[in-house]
């Protein structure tokens, strides 16, 4: 079952109406007891107490706010239209809230796709869009709407590498599309419960406190050798470079011998993590 629109009056109208049938009872119980006839005030008397059992119709609805009606224990439509309403008075009414709303989920501490222990936690906004599946399809919906949170969070977690140095998608590295996953995560689990999940975005991630120290360190230094791949690659470039202006050029005449030297000589000096000390060679590369 999905929600319906239930009954229910314009309360301003409908009080108007009642307050003149009030003020019509009123004078009919007035005229039966001044014409000495108690017998026939009998009706409007009990007219009376239907003009006041009625009265317990009213309601208010706020703005962005769901008022679930339930005839013994039977579901009998919501009502969002806002300001005074009235319905029958038989009905109870339950009311529920549909603003956005922000879930802030507590850090939690999983292993991530490479089985290094993480902390991660989330934001999520959401609001309720079904008022019958949020009343009556789950126990409570907001302690739902947290345990499902966190199991989409764990989940999610092991399916990426807190990071990365190849093109595999991370959790430090690819925020969109991990937010974009989560989301439709935790949306998928609370489609039964009527809750729409507006945005969900990671708030906290970190390494777990016993492994943070070894982990930066880790990091630290796979960030030294992607930096000395990228600097062998372009010394490497050059060297090249400057053996084929030397031919281009006719500037010498280089057998493989010397260019090996050069090569070497262009490595060390651009490869080095250290100022280099120019050395002049006089002799030659030549024994004899």
């Amino acid at each position: 079952m999905n929600e319906r629109k239930g009954f229910s009056l314009p309360g301003i109208a409908t009080l108007v109406v009642l307050l003149i049938l009030g003020l019509l009872l009123l004078w009919w119980i007035v005229a039966t007891l001044v014409a000495g006839d108690p017998a026939a005030a009998i009706a409007p008397i009990v007219l009376g107490a239907l003009w006041l059992f009625l009265l317990g119709g009213f309601f208010q609805v706020q703005p962005n706010e769901a008022r679930v009606l339930q005839l013994f224990g039977r579901y009998a439509g919501s009502v969002r239209d806002a300001g005074l309403r009235w319905t029958n008075p038989l009905y109870s009414k339950r009311t529920l809230s549909l603003r956005v709303r922000n879930f802030d989920s507590d850090k939690l501490k999983v292993n991530d796709a490479d089985g290094n222990p993480i902390e991660i936690a989330a934001v999520v906004v959401w609001q309720v869009v079904e008022s019958y599946e949020a009343v009556f399809e789950v126990q409570d919906y907001e302690s739902f709407l947290k345990i499902q949170t966190e199991s989409a969070l764990r989940q999610m977690s092991q399916n990426y590498a807190y990071d990365s140095h190849d093109e595999r998608p991370s959790l430090r590295s690819h925020g969109e599309e991990v937010n974009a996953h989560l989301r439709d995560q935790i949306q998928e689990r609370l489609n039964k419960a009527g809750l729409k999940v507006i945005e969900a975005r990671i708030s906290h991630l970190a390494y777990a406190p016993e492994i943070a120290q070894v982990m930066l360190q880790r990091q630290q230094a796979n960030a030294i050798v992607a930096a000395r791949e990228r600097i062998v690659e372009g010394a490497v470039g050059m060297a090249q470079m400057a053996l084929k202006r030397l031919e281009a050029d006719g500037v010498v005449e280089l057998d493989p011998e010397r260019k090996a030297a050069i090569v070497a000589n262009l490595l060390v000096v651009l490869c080095g993590d250290r100022a280099t000390q120019p050395v002049v060679n006089t002799g030659t590369l030549y024994n004899g």
